[in-house]
């Protein structure tokens, strides 16, 4: 763990491209503490001159400079606190803009093993607590110690005895911060991680709605919920308690000091060692220490919140990207894969996804993989645009290995529709066209709308493509999403197609449909369909059966039947299970008709 210093050094760093503004704030505070110690100084003459002796002491001046004081005082204070939030909130954006950056270019591995709630409250919630350590914590560390530096050199020029016994104040405060400092950094830690471990089960509250309504799960969720909130108010009072016993424990050394200071002033006024406008100069000098002291006191707590909220920003920031050192660029790709003794094995797993696979792929060439769930198809795939690295072996793209081509350029030669499909709160084109260098195509949009059989959908719309899908499309239906998803891999318009069970939420006759435009689609590119119904796939150029992340089978689907192996008995399977369902359905439209005859 680094040490809070390091820490802020890091964190001040992200104020350099702002130095005009963190100088004229740092001015402001200056002179607005430089304000401090001239109202005890003005008291002196006043008393000694305007009321002990009456020396003819003028009554403009005082007035007049009180005023002079309390004017430059307000305009110095806004103008640091106007400076220092417009730092603030540069600052602020800078981190979200590099935390985001930072967040869309983990590795995949990284948002499978982090909850997307922690993620998200660092780049929302954390991060303002770093704000509020770099600007009104530094606010208050530097004007208060400006402050409490004046006053205490006035206090040395009036009386440097009683200044003395002031003095001895500050270690038992600094004890006091010290101690308190490190178990607010720790409550401050823990308490950021339930907050993200609230966001996290908020989210997924919302967005599991339909399944915790029908499946009755309001006790369980809120269960979850009390159980959160609670943990994190417990962490709430130990700081509050943390923080609340500080402020006492400063006023009682601030009182003792005040006690024993009134004491000896009394002393030396009796031996006329002091005069009545020194002794209250110098009480009201040192009564208005008590006021920065007990700022310094209180802003520890909003210090060690910000520095525990830098170290999980900074900890974000400093994951390694997706290894991006490929020096090869492609344009267009020709679209031949080849997989040489290639496997793979997620972290927690006992044994590989894919085992010892060794594959070549024609430029061109439709190939789809069947098999069981967890058989590896999904893994040949994400390995394909380095979602995931092989364990052992390599993938070469048109000769070249994936790893030595850059990352951008490798993706581009791939459009994916996954069966879990990811729409964005946007419209129908902001969807279709999203990242595509063809965006602002009308033609191809439309192309694309009419390839993926949403046409007549979309005419019924009174806006169209630029009709909103709501928030992961939720407007739409199970088949429209899908088709969307197709439009979007159309319009992409890449050498290299990836379906993962591309028509699964549609029905018969649209998949026929949609079926027919990818097989337009496919014409000229290479193909990777994944597909649990095996009559879409009866027309692929090979069909490669996983068992256990091995190829037992491959051929074309005629080969495959006639070898009588793995394939033709899912076929089978299949097409009994297929043909019982017809059956009965044939059944209840006969029932149905004789009940309309007997009718």
């Amino acid at each position: 763990m680094k040490s809070s210093l390091a820490i802020y050094r890091r964190l001040l760093s992200y104020t350099r491209p702002y130095a005009g503004g963190f100088a004229l704030a740092l001015l402001g505070m200056v002179v607005a503490a430089a304000t401090e110690p001239m109202l005890p100084a003005l008291l002196k003459p006043l008393l000694d001159e305007g009321f002990v002796n009456k020396s003819g002491f003028p009554l403009w001046f005082v007035p007049a400079a009180i005023m002079g004081l309390f004017i430059a005082r307000g305009i110095a204070t806004f103008t640091s606190n106007y400076a220092m939030s417009w730092v603030a909130n540069h600052v602020l954006v800078d981190l979200r803009r590099q935390m985001f950056s930072r967040m869309m270019r983990l590795p995949a591995a990284e948002f499978e093993n982090e909850a997307s709630g922690l993620l998200i409250s660092r780049i929302v919630f954390e991060v303002t607590n770093v704000t509020g350590a770099v600007t009104r914590a530094l606010t208050v560390l530097v004007r208060d110690s400006l402050v409490i530096a004046g006053l205490l050199g006035w206090l040395m020029y009036l009386n440097w005895k009683l200044t003395l016994v002031a003095l001895a104040l500050i270690p038992v405060l600094s004890g006091v911060v010290v101690v308190y400092s490190k178990r607010m950094r720790k409550l401050n830690r823990r308490s950021l991680e339930y907050t993200g471990e609230l966001t996290r089960v908020v989210e997924e509250a919302v967005h599991g709605h339909k399944v915790t309504k029908i499946f009755g799960g309001y006790a369980h969720q809120s269960a979850l919920f009390e159980r959160t909130i609670d943990k994190l108010r417990g962490f709430a009072m130990r700081m509050t308690v943390a923080s609340a016993a500080t402020v006492p424990i400063t006023q009682l050394c601030a009182a003792a000091a005040v006690a024993t200071v009134v004491t000896i002033a009394l002393l030396q006024s009796q031996n006329d060692q002091t005069t009545v406008g020194g002794f209250v100069s110098f009480i009201t000098a040192m009564l208005m220490l008590l006021a920065p002291l007990r700022h310094l006191a209180d802003v520890n707590e909003q210090l060690q919140r910000g520095l525990a909220a830098a170290e999980a920003v900074f900890a974000l920031l400093d994951k390694n990207e997706e290894d991006d050192s490929g020096p090869v660029r492609i344009e267009h790709a020709r679209g031949e894969l080849v997989f040489e003794n290639v496997s793979f094995r997620y972290p927690s797993a006992a044994y590989d996804a894919v085992t010892d696979l060794d594959l070549r792929i024609a430029p061109g060439e439709v190939v789809a993989l069947v098999g069981a769930s967890g058989a590896g198809k999904t893994t040949l795939m994400n390995l394909l645009p380095r979602f995931i690295e092989p364990t052992r072996g390599r993938i070469l793209l048109d000769g070249v290995p994936l790893a030595e081509i850059r990352l951008s350029d490798l993706r581009r030669q791939f459009a994916l529709v996954a069966q879990d499909v990811v729409l964005f709160n946007d419209s129908l084109r902001g969807n279709i066209g999203f990242g595509s260098e063809h965006a602002g195509d009308e033609t191809r949009l439309r192309a694309a709308v009419d390839a993926a059989v949403l046409a007549d959908y979309v005419r019924t719309l009174p806006d169209g493509v630029d009709t909103s899908v709501g928030e992961r499309g939720m407007r739409l239906s199970g088949g429209q999403r899908q088709r969307v998803a197709l439009a979007r891999a159309i319009m992409k318009d890449a050498p290299i197609l990836l379906l993962d069970e591309a028509t699964s939420a549609l029905d018969s006759e649209t998949e026929r449909e949609v079926q027919l435009a990818l097989e337009r689609t496919m014409r000229g590119r290479t193909t990777l369909v994944i597909a649990h119904r095996l009559s879409t796939i009866e027309r692929a150029d090979r069909i490669l059966v996983f068992d256990k992340g091995r190829i037992v089978e491959q051929g074309s689907h005629a080969q495959l039947l006639a070898r009588g192996g793995s394939y033709a008995y899912l076929y089978r399977l299949q097409f009994a299970g297929d043909a019982k369902s017809s059956g009965r359905a044939g059944a209840a439209d006969a029932a149905d008709a004789a009940g309309a005859a007997r009718d």
